[in-house]
Order: C-alpha cells, then sequence, then structure tokens
C-alpha cells in the first residue's frame, strides 16, 4: 500500500480499489525479492570465478615446482655422471623403456613409500613426524608471492600471474623462509641423537649467518626500484637505460646479485655449505628418518633450489620481463615497433621467466657438483668477515650513487 496514504482515504475507498492496490504492492514486493535474489546468485557466481582462477594458480604453481624439483634430482644425478665421465641413473625401465634415467624418479618415490617408517624408541614422535612438513611447508609457500608473468586477458577478465600480491611481497618470502630453519632444528633435537642435534644446530647457525646478507643485498635493490613487492619490482626492470639496455637488477646491482647468489646458495644447505648434513663427518640433521620421511627433507632440498633461482631471476634478472617486449608488442631501440598479440605477450613472458629459473637451477648444480664442502669454521669467516661486508659496502655505494644521480 502506498505509504502516503492516510486511514481516512482508506476508508472511503472501494473493496476494488483496496484490492488493485494491494496487488500492485505485492506484485512490486515480488519484483523487488528477485531483484535482491538476482543480484545474490551474481554475487557468488562472480566469487566462485574468482575463488576457481585463484585455485588454478596455485595448482599451477605447486605442480610445476614440484615437477621441477623431482626433475633436478634426475639432472643432479645425469650431470655429476658427465662431470666424472659415468653414464647415470638409467636402470629404471617401463616396458622395456628407459627414457634416459627419467623413470629413476618414479622408482625412487615409489621405493621411499613403501620402505619402513623408523621413529626413534626416544625420541619425541610427534615434532619426529612434524619437522619434514614444516620444512617442506615453509619452503613452497614462499611461490606465493614470487610473479611468474605479467597479466593475461581471459574471458574479459584481467589475470595477474601471480597468487598474490603483497605490497610488502619481500618481506613475505624471507619471512617464510627464516621459519624454515624450524624444520632443521626439530628434525635435530625431536630424534635423540647427538649427530642430528649437531647438525640442526649447524643449519640454524648458518641460515643465520647467511639470512643477515641477503637482507643487506635486498636493500640495495629496493633503493633503486622503490617497492617492495615483486611484481612492481619486476615491471620496474621493463625500463630502458639511455635507451638501450635493460635495467635489470644486475646491470644495477652487479655485487649484490652475485653476493645474493651465493648467500642463497648457503641457504639451500647444499655443497658447498652443505656442512648441516655432512655425510662424511655427522651424517645430518636427518640421520633418524626413512621413508618418505627422508624422501620430503631431500625434495625439500631441491624445492629451496628453485626458490633461490626464482628469487634471482625476479630481482636480478628482469623476472618475467623479455628484452623490449610491452604489453602490445616489442619496441626496439630506434623507434622500430612489432606488434604481437597479448596472448603470445603472456606466452613469452611465462616462457621467459621459466627459462632463467631453469638455466639458475642448473648453475647451481653445477656449482653443486664443482666445488668441495667447505669446513665450519671456513664457512663462519665467509659469511661474517667476507661476503656480510661487502654487501654494506654494496648498499653504502648504492646511496652515494642514488645521491649523486638525483
Amino acid at each position: 500500500m502506498a505509504p502516503w496514504v492516510d486511514n481516512s482515504t482508506i476508508c472511503s475507498l472501494s473493496p476494488n480499489t483496496l484490492f488493485v492496490l494491494g496487488e500492485r504492492d505485492r506484485v512490486r514486493g515480488q519484483a523487488h525479492t528477485q531483484s535482491r535474489l538476482n543480484c545474490s546468485v551474481g554475487f557468488y557466481n562472480v566469487m566462485l570465478i574468482n575463488i576457481g582462477i585463484e585455485l588454478a594458480k596455485v595448482l599451477a604453481v605447486l605442480i610445476g615446482v614440484l615437477n621441477l624439483a623431482a626433475i633436478l634430482t634426475w639432472m643432479e644425478r645425469k650431470q655429476s655422471a658427465v662431470m666424472q665421465d659415468r653414464i647415470g641413473a638409467n636402470r629404471a625401465t617401463i616396458l622395456g623403456f628407459r627414457m634416459f634415467g627419467l623413470f629413476q624418479i618414479l622408482a625412487d618415490g615409489l621405493k621411499m613409500f613403501v620402505k619402513e617408517d623408523f621413529i626413534p624408541a626416544e625420541g619425541n614422535r610427534f615434532l619426529h613426524g612434524l619437522a619434514p612438513f614444516v620444512a617442506a611447508f615453509f619452503a613452497l609457500v614462499g611461490f606465493a608471492a614470487i610473479p611468474f608473468g605479467s597479466t593475461v586477458n581471459l574471458f574479459g577478465r584481467e589475470i595477474p600471474l601471480q597468487i598474490i600480491d603483497l605490497n610488502v611481497g619481500i618481506l613475505y618470502i624471507f619471512a617464510v623462509m627464516s621459519l624454515g630453519i624450524y624444520g632443521v632444528v626439530l628434525a635435530g633435537w625431536s630424534s635423540n641423537n647427538n649427530y642430528a642435534f649437531l647438525g640442526g644446530m649447524r643449519g640454524s647457525s648458518q641460515m643465520f649467518s647467511y639470512e643477515v646478507t641477503i637482507g643487506a643485498t635486498i636493500l640495495g635493490v629496493l633503493m633503486i626500484f622503490e617497492s617492495m613487492s615483486l611484481q612492481e619490482i619486476v615491471r620496474a626492470q621493463g625500463a630502458l637505460l639511455w635507451g638501450v639496455i635493460p635495467k635489470w637488477g644486475f646491470i644495477v646491482q652487479p655485487l649484490g646479485c652475485i653476493l645474493f647468489l651465493v648467500a642463497g646458495i648457503a641457504e639451500t644447505k647444499r655443497v658447498p655449505f652443505d656442512l648441516p648434513e655432512g655425510e662424511s663427518e655427522i651424517i645430518g640433521f636427518f640421520v633418524e628418518y626413512s621413508s618418505m620421511k627422508f624422501g620430503l627433507f631431500m625434495l625439500t632440498d631441491f624445492v629451496e633450489t628453485v626458490l633461490i633461482a626464482a628469487l634471482v631471476t625476479t630481482l636480478f634478472f628482469g623476472g618475467w620481463q623479455v628484452p623490449y617486449l610491452m604489453a602490445d608488442g616489442f619496441h626496439f631501440p630506434g623507434g622500430s615497433f612489432l606488434a604481437v598479440p597479448q596472448l603470445l605477450v603472456a606466452i613469452l613472458q611465462v616462457l621467459s621467466y621459466g627459462i632463467k629459473v631453469f638455466f639458475f637451477c642448473w648453475f647451481m648444480l653445477l656449482v653443486r657438483w664443482t666445488l668441495p664442502r667447505f669446513r665450519y669454521d671456513q664457512l663462519m669467516r665467509l659469511g661474517w668477515q667476507m661476503i656480510f661486508p661487502l654487501s654494506i659496502l654494496n648498499l653504502l655505494v648504492t646511496a652515494v650513487v642514488i645521491l649523486m644521480w638525483n
């Protein structure tokens, strides 16, 4: 009923008129209810689509990282075999096919799943089982803030090729990397084994020593690109110095790039920085592990290798940037232009990122099979007396250059 109709007017109306007014209000109420229902359905449809897109990105990153980590186990064997004039792993077959030893990955995984799960009698069962999952979890969640592309337009939506674009992405990644040490320490402590505990303590002191250097080298990058968002840092590297040279991180921070790579390799706890494992000395923090728990620690080492390769690529080698490639095509020095479809641009950017990450993974495997293991005192001396002072010097020089440039 219309709100402006008073009681006296209602009493003077005929029954037919009252019926018509009531029907009109009922129809209006139904239309309003239907409109609200349509809005709610539309809202939930959009929400479900957004959730589906985010889940698809999470699955794509997880599948890519875990498969690359698995392939690195095969690459390490084959690369060491090539460097030592051997054939390498090639015995695992399926229907007579060896596939250059790639089936060894499946054989190793199956073997670890079916082996006995050993837990020390005097160890802490809960923490002993939790430790490998803690180490793997914090290694994997670091990829959430790393961009593997710019954006792609699909079905009228602009989808960022990154799980989450944090404005403090660098802080997030190094926070979760730092928490990964709890997996190493818990593994050593919960095993109730002196050698395992010694390996855990070595790991904690080593990661602390080299994370300081990583933080100092990152400050130089932040001072130049003026952002803590990894996506913005990558976009800033698309600029050109003097109109010709891409403004990639290793161009403007050459010393910082080298120091970051060295400290990053130390963070992965692999040769020549594998003191927490030290097979010839203490066996390692996972000495009391078997079955897939041991396999999870081994897989975590390769996941961390991929993470460091991704960070080196993102911070110092342009990330997903392709030289002279913009959103609409190639803009070459001198004014020439080559148009490229937007979808092909996104594909080229993702391929560029993947190739760079794969190269640095290969490079770290090359270092692993080239250099001998440091002694523990050499490891600490390198971290505190050489790399860390150089990172502070790099920071001061960067600050002076920026002030003079401005």
